[in-house]
């Protein structure tokens, strides 16, 4: 039986070696597939105890996006996002049934009521705030967590993204914000988010923290900045593009 280059998940984890290339398996009867260069690559779960292939190890994916192209890390993600849409949908939503794999498109039928259930993305807004030469950095409020990151926040039904950004910062930190200006986006499979880049200036108010979400937030000049997310995420890309941007208009600003 010929082997296939697999997308082996524990959790957030993925099986990688040393080289932090993925292993060839066997296919089974309830795997997932996906596409990558003309090839059918494997996708699937792993039990705790399921032994690993010599020479691979299971490292979290968050790790991962530091090291791996943006292409590399964005077709891991559809596996992971295809992977737990599957897990999530084996009984139809409508009537209970146990639903059945579509042979064609990433679609789970229901057999009995025909409902099809298709992998949907969480839209998420993620903004970077600046204030002259400073940026807006938040802390979020998770236990040993000593990075300061941006204004994020799920997208909620009816709303804009525009408005999701004001409704976001206004919750979070308190302050109006004006000249919004998309970025750029990135898919997240944290489960299954798209994340929606912004830039918003600073209009007005007093920073005031929501306490059950943000730790701490404060407005840092652009060459003094505290720790920022990993690289190869979205946060830090818009964080150093930022940085590096004020940092020329204020070089041109001020010569000597």
């Amino acid at each position: 039986m010929s082997k296939h280059i697999a997308y082996l998940f524990q959790g957030q984890n993925l099986v990688v070696n040393t080289d932090l290339d993925l292993p060839l398996v066997d296919a089974g009867q309830y795997d997932l597939f996906i596409e990558l260069a003309k090839d059918k690559i494997i996708v699937r779960d792993i039990r705790a105890n399921t032994p690993l292939p010599e020479g691979f190890q299971l490292v979290p994916i968050r790790e991962l996006i530091m090291y791996w192209t943006v292409e590399e890390f964005e077709q891991a993600s559809k596996a992971k996002q295809l992977l737990e849409w599957k897990r999530n949908h084996r009984f139809c939503s409508h009537c209970g049934e146990k639903t059945v794999p579509h042979k064609k498109e990433f679609a789970m039928i229901c057999p009995a009521c025909h409902y099809h259930q298709y992998p949907r993305v969480q839209p998420c807004i993620i903004t970077i705030i600046t204030r002259q030469n400073e940026i807006l950095l938040a802390k979020a409020n998770r236990p040993n967590n000593d990075m300061y990151g941006l204004i994020a926040g799920f997208v909620e039904v009816g709303e804009t993204l525009e408005q999701a950004v004001h409704r976001e910062i206004a919750e979070e930190v308190g302050i109006k914000v004006n000249n919004l200006t998309y970025l750029s986006s990135q898919p997240w499979p944290f489960p299954s988010n798209l994340m929606i880049a912004f830039h918003a200036e600073y209009e007005s108010g007093d920073i005031i923290l929501q306490p059950e979400e943000i730790l701490e937030a404060d407005f840092f000049n652009y060459d003094q900045l505290p720790k920022i997310p990993t690289s190869g995420s979205i946060a830090h890309k818009m964080i150093k593009a930022t940085a590096h941007n004020l940092s020329k208009i204020y070089t041109e600003l001020n010569p000597d």
